[in-house]
């Protein structure tokens, strides 16, 4: 289990230090342009009804389709669809709140809002949730994987965005749009990723000449999905590892979920703890929020640093994970995938650390069942490619074309108004 949680930290998550950065850069194709575009944009928020606070990574559904967004940590969404879809329904869903469906009709005004119910869970429904092992709930997910999750090929489109902080200042900015090709839930062969287009910012002056490069790119969201690839975080087999345990049950609209709590239980090397949200009636997971702990700082920095200049010392300080599973025709597939890391970097000779945060997430934003044929002179990236410089793109408020993308939050608008006026200067 140790060997499989250092491949997966050492392969995914690994940052190097470098005086100076040198990099392959992935190189993105460029989407058709669209002078008569045949789409339409609709934006809202979605708060919580009762306190008016935002609802962060709620999903935003279009009915009968595959196509989805999801809402920022301001609680903002922007949604593109076909212009000849006059009357779809949408759905918007979060943990812990009633699902709400409204009409297209809904969007098309003002400063839209939604306000969403919390749900209440009923005396009678705690009661299934304290019956039973823990363990043997989390055996069983494991064990219905094939039955639970898509079981085809499909074609994903997705949206990948990274942005890397030094202390409260955003110093990169990387977002793409991507063409995921998902294997089936059991199948051995991992999943590839191709970018359709790409843009990325970084102010290397904010770096005090070391450089963060965060290998993987849009892998570093993929392979948080813990139902594909479950060898990174508990295989069914090891499950003695960990200890599990019963916690207050939640619902996704009405769909009511066991949360359970889960610890490993080794703890002189960095180890997992975290949350599963399970389906009560089907055993999926339907979503996970875990962590690392890293007290043991000696490993956690061989564990996380890759390469690093001389005098210079790098250890990971909070370690967080989320994925987000959907449902369509009874089948669950991986929805959104986050990775939170916080990194302290110590000079020699300096009195003062630096403090880095690196943010990176993917939402699938449509999707389809396929038979993929891929072609010859496809162009897959690689686990340890680097988004490729594009300053320009942040300029173009067109740049997505009829792309479902994140909203960026509001310190990241922030961020790259200052890059467009830089530019415009």
């Amino acid at each position: 289990m140790k060997a499989k949680i250092n491949t997966l930290l050492g392969f995914c998550f690994s940052v190097w230090l470098l005086t100076f950065l040198m990099v392959s850069p992935v190189m993105a194709k460029s989407l058709p342009s669209e002078n008569n575009d045949p789409y339409q944009s609709f934006k809202g928020q979605v708060i919580n009804a009762a306190t008016e606070d935002p609802i962060q990574s709620a999903h935003i559904n279009v009915k009968g389709t595959t196509i989805s967004t999801i809402s920022n940590s301001d609680g903002e969404f922007s949604l593109k669809l076909p212009k000849d879809m006059t009357d779809a329904l949408i759905s918007i869903s979060a943990l812990g709140y009633q699902t709400k469906e409204l009409q297209l009709d809904y969007f098309k005004r003002a400063d839209v809002i939604i306000a969403m119910q919390e749900s209440v869970q009923e005396l009678d429904e705690v009661s299934v949730y304290t019956k039973g092992d823990a363990t043997g709930l989390v055996r069983k997910m494991m064990y219905n994987r094939d039955a639970n999750y898509v079981s085809d090929e499909a074609l994903m489109t997705a949206f990948y965005r990274e942005t890397i902080k030094k202390g409260n200042r955003n110093i990169s900015l990387s977002e793409a749009v991507t063409e995921l090709h998902k294997q089936p839930y059991l199948s051995s062969k991992d999943d590839d990723i191709s970018i359709l287009k790409a843009r990325k910012s970084t102010d290397y002056k904010r770096l005090d000449t070391v450089a963060l490069k965060l290998r993987g790119g849009p892998f570093n969201a993929l392979y948080i999905d813990v139902m594909k690839y479950p060898q990174f975080l508990f295989d069914v087999d090891k499950l003695e590892v960990y200890s599990f345990t019963y916690n207050k049950p939640t619902k996704i609209g009405a769909r009511s979920l066991h949360v359970v709590d889960f610890k490993q239980n080794e703890r002189d090397r960095p180890w997992y703890f975290g949350k599963l949200f399970i389906d009560s009636e089907s055993f999926t997971l339907v979503k996970a929020v875990y962590s690392l702990n890293t007290d043991n700082r000696r490993v956690a920095s061989r564990m996380f640093t890759s390469k690093k200049p001389n005098g210079v010392k790098v250890h990971p300080d909070n370690i967080q994970y989320q994925v987000d599973y959907r449902e369509k025709d009874g089948k669950w597939f991986y929805s959104y995938g986050k990775a939170d890391l916080e990194f302290v970097v110590n000079w020699k000779h300096k009195i003062f650390n630096s403090r880095y945060k690196v943010h990176s997430e993917m939402a699938i934003t449509e999707w389809e069942k396929s038979n993929i044929i891929i072609a010859e002179n496809k162009d897959f990236i690689k686990p340890a490619i680097v988004m490729v410089d594009d300053i320009d793109g942040f300029a173009d408020v067109n740049f997505w074309g009829s792309s479902n993308i994140i909203e960026p939050d509001k310190s990241i608008q922030n961020a790259i108004e200052k890059i467009q006026k830089k530019i415009m200067d």
